[in-house]
C-alpha cells in the first residue's frame, strides 16, 4: 500500500483555528423551558382554579420568549419549546375556561332547583 503525504497550508489551519474559536453553542431561548412547565402543569391540573392562571403565565413567558428570539436572531435555540409551551397553555386556558364555565352553570342550575322545589314544597303545603 502506497500512502501519500498531504501537506496543510499555515493559512489555512489559522484560519480554521480562529473560525472554529468563533462558534459558539446556542442558548435555550429566554423563558422556553418556563413557559412548557406552565403549559404542561396547566393541562395536568385542569379543573381546579389554579389552571387559568397558570395557563394565563405560560402564554406570558411563551410570548415574552418568542419576543427575545425575534430580537436576537440565531442566537437562541429552543423556539420549539416556545411554541409548545404556547399551545399547552393555550389548551390550558381553553380547559379552564370550559371547567369554569360548566361549574357556573351548575351552581345556577341547583340554586334555580332548589328555588323551584321550595316553590314547590310552598304549594303543597
Amino acid at each position: 500500500m502506497h500512502f501519500k503525504r498531504v501537506t496543510i497550508n499555515n493559512d489555512i489551519m489559522e484560519e480554521y483555528q480562529q473560525n472554529t474559536h468563533e462558534i459558539q453553542p446556542k442558548e435555550t431561548a429566554p423563558y422556553a423551558i418556563t413557559s412548557l412547565v406552565l403549559g404542561i402543569a396547566s393541562l395536568v391540573v385542569s379543573g381546579l382554579g389554579i389552571t387559568l392562571v397558570l395557563g394565563i403565565l405560560g402564554l406570558i413567558f411563551s410570548n415574552k420568549g418568542m419576543a427575545e428570539m425575534q430580537q436576537h436572531p440565531g442566537r437562541y435555540m429552543g423556539d420549539g419549546m416556545l411554541r409548545a409551551g404556547k399551545v399547552t397553555s393555550i389548551l390550558g386556558i381553553v380547559l379552564s375556561s370550559i371547567a369554569l364555565a360548566l361549574i357556573i352553570l351548575l351552581i345556577i342550575g341547583l340554586v334555580f332547583f332548589s328555588a323551584s322545589t321550595v316553590g314547590l314544597m310552598e304549594m303543597i303545603d
